[in-house]
């Protein structure tokens, strides 16, 4: 079985609510390193929304490399159906991708009613989701070597 540190993680991260949403990657990153992942083994790629995260997983998972993609991003509901819209097709479109190329996308993307909410879920401690998502990938990435 290959040790932790030989596996490649990607994390792509949606540029909305950023300060949310990079207080989750730091999490995860640092709790990816604590846990045996070398950092210059971690790629970040940024999109502008959620909605963009599907479409660079597929472009990730078709590179081949990446045991584990982690996705993070914050989608807050406004006054109209666009928070459905954009919640159900970022989960449908990194599912479609984690199908079709048999690659575990943990997902991060908190769709909230009220923005403390996603607040409260990217705090300094071990209740933040990235720390959560770290502890998922390795968790995949483990049971994967496994079967």
């Amino acid at each position: 079985m290959k040790q932790l540190k030989q596996h490649k993680i990607a994390i792509i991260s949606s540029e909305f609510w950023k300060d949310i949403v990079e207080s989750l990657e730091k999490h995860c990153i640092l709790s990816l390193e604590k846990n045996g992942i070398q950092k210059e083994k971690i790629d970040v790629f940024r999109v502008p929304g959620s909605l963009e995260i599907p479409i660079i997983a597929k472009k990730v998972a078709q590179k081949n490399i990446y045991s584990i993609i982690v996705v993070f991003g914050v989608i807050h509901k406004g006054k109209t159906y666009h928070f459905e819209l954009i919640s159900n097709e970022c989960a449908r479109g990194c599912m479609d991708v984690s199908l079709q190329y048999e690659i575990p996308i943990i997902y991060e993307v908190l769709s909230v009613y009220n923005i403390k909410d996603a607040k409260d879920r990217a705090v300094d401690n071990n209740k933040n989701k990235g720390v959560e998502a770290a502890k998922a990938a390795i968790e995949m990435i483990n049971l994967i070597q496994k079967i």
